[in-house]
């Protein structure tokens, strides 16, 4: 018998602990600060912030209006050789505007969107982050995959102490 209720007694701690995650939101976990790039910043600047930065995409704004998100896989599809454009002018595309290469529609998350449903999106469409809007289009953070990993070790460590 008390090997059963050691058995339980760990299966309810576990559940306790996913139950801790469950509740999470994305606004106690976010990056408030995010780094932004404007639209009229060009590929050769954008290329440098990827290179400085190490990050896979930023979100484009205006002002604290977010307009479009480009990420590195938008800048190297800059350069792709194609029948059309065989040899193309690098100077002519590294002068290019991040406004004319960013996605004008992208997926986003509220504050208040369970940290469960941003798992979701990263593994279902392979997202790296996703910017958080409020009202009106302004960008009020982004979270990231390290951001969600975070988020579940503090549930496992709380899980461990016994809290």
């Amino acid at each position: 018998m008390t090997c059963g209720r050691i058995d339980r007694f760990a299966a309810s701690r576990t559940v306790d602990r996913v139950y801790k995650f469950i509740e999470q939101i994305v606004a106690d976990h976010m990056t408030r600060d995010v780094m932004t790039v404007p639209p009229e910043l060009t590929v050769r600047e954008l290329g440098q912030r990827f290179k400085e930065t190490d990050f896979n995409g930023f979100p484009v704004a205006q002002g604290r209006q977010m307009v479009g998100f480009v990420t590195k896989f938008d800048y190297l599809a800059c350069f792709e050789f194609t029948p059309a454009r065989m040899l193309p002018r690098y100077d002519d595309l590294i002068r290019r505007t991040v406004a004319e290469i960013m996605a004008r529609e992208f997926i986003y998350v509220g504050a208040e969107t369970k940290l469960t449903r941003v798992l979701q999106l990263m593994i279902t469409q392979r997202f790296r982050s996703l910017p958080i809007i409020e009202g009106d289009s302004r960008l009020a953070g982004i979270i990231s995959r390290e951001d969600v990993i975070r988020a579940l070790e503090s549930c496992a460590q709380a899980e461990a102490e016994g809290a």
